[in-house]
């Protein structure tokens, strides 16, 4: 265990020390975060398994868990609910996606002090649905009109947060000039960076194929957001209309790095660089990508854009926990997403095709090896989680 605590550290070494110290802070709390923060240890684990069922090559968005779900505005500004974080995306076996789902309901289930038996069967569900879909060939996307359940509270909830209300709490105005409010979860930038950061989205704004018109670059703050991607530089900038009064926008810029999944026998494309694959992937996989979706670079790193939105949310299990039927609802909405966007994204780039895919759910050979292996890491996790701890509040990450 004390290899894993060794992984831990070498892999956030590269990145922003103040970040990655609340990264700690966050997955010291629970299992089910510090799972959430380590994407990269499990697929170092599973990586090495021999015995995994055989399952065709899809588009994954590589850290598939219950956070990672969510609402969102799209470039059509309808509102749905999707997989919404892409980073660690790739080509991979479609058992890698659903292990690191499955495994995610027995530890979050575990954390919220859900039984097990709830946990199984919700686990069987989720296989349940997913194959299910993918036996019928064809994509679904979840938007207020079509959803149940809490998913339909939760979208019609959130569509109604308005822009303004969002600006309200994150900007203030002094005089003629609005800037960004500063907080624990959005912190100060030097001057001089400030000045570069704000030079360069201005130039962004005016070079960019999809670029808000007439904008001009009023304030930018470093963004705290997430758990997983703590330790990158993210950045938020708040644009301003040049001739509408009083229109405003937020950016969210978010630097990528190589995703942690490694699938052995798979050649990936040769992409220009991560922040593309990133983007590229996610507007395969999703049914409308999000307003400005588009990438940059700024002194040598590239990073994603997108629309900062009052509408981006995931679902608090934490608040349902006690509603069966609930989340018996949320978690077959999500297997149909799983499902739906690897058929939205196959026969893409070496990615299997529509019928491979339908032959595939049309099988339930597969299923209970995924179920064994999810069980197996649930429990080895226990382990890592533990030898964590005990290191960090050692002070000795």
């Amino acid at each position: 265990m004390k290899t894993s605590v060794a992984n831990i550290a070498r892999f956030n070494k590269p990145y922003l020390e103040n970040t990655v110290a609340l990264k700690y802070a966050l997955m010291d709390q629970n299992m089910y975060a510090f799972f959430r923060g380590t994407c990269h240890l499990f697929y170092e684990k599973l990586g090495k398994e021999k015995k995994l069922p055989f399952s065709p090559a899809v588009w994954v968005c590589g850290d598939l868990h219950m956070e990672n779900f969510g609402s969102y505005k799209g470039d059509n500004r309808l509102v749905y609910f999707d997989l919404n974080d892409f980073d660690e995306a790739v080509l991979a076996p479609a058992s890698w996606e659903l292990i690191r789902f499955v495994s995610c309901i027995f530890v979050a289930f575990q954390s919220l002090k859900i039984e097990r038996k709830k946990a199984l069967n919700m686990a069987k569900l989720y296989l349940k649905v997913y194959s299910d879909t993918l036996a019928k060939g064809k994509s679904f996307y979840i938007e207020p009109q079509t959803a149940q359940g809490i998913v339909c509270d939760f979208l019609t909830a959130v569509s109604k947060r308005r822009q303004k209300d969002l600006l309200k709490s994150i900007t203030r105005k002094k005089g003629k000039k609005r800037t960004l409010l500063t907080d624990e979860k959005h912190l100060v930038i030097d001057k001089q960076e400030k000045k570069e950061l704000c030079r360069h989205m201005d130039e962004w704004v005016m070079t960019n194929s999809g670029r808000p018109y007439n904008y001009e670059v009023l304030d930018v703050v470093f963004r705290v957001a997430g758990l997983g991607s703590l330790g990158l530089k993210r950045y938020l900038f708040l644009l301003g209309s040049t001739n509408i009064k009083e229109k405003y926008l937020l950016i969210d810029v978010k630097q990528s790095r190589p995703s942690a999944l490694k699938p052995p026998h798979i050649t990936q494309p040769a992409w220009k660089n991560e922040s593309e694959r990133i983007i590229a992937i996610q507007d395969r996989m999703q049914n409308i990508s999000p307003f400005l979706l588009s990438t940059t670079t700024i002194k040598g790193d590239t990073f994603v854009i997108q629309e900062l939105q009052p509408t981006k949310d995931s679902i608090n299990f934490n608040l349902i926990k006690d509603r069966y039927r609930d989340i018996y609802q949320v978690i077959s909405d999500m297997a149909l997403l799983t499902a739906s966007a690897q058929l939205r994204s196959s026969g893409r780039q070496d990615s299997a095709s529509a019928d491979e895919l339908i032959s595939f759910g049309q099988s339930t050979t597969w299923q209970e090896d995924i179920l064994r292996y999810a069980i197996k890491y649930a429990d080895l996790i226990k382990e890592d989680y533990r030898a964590f701890k005990e290191s960090y509040r050692q002070k000795q990450l």
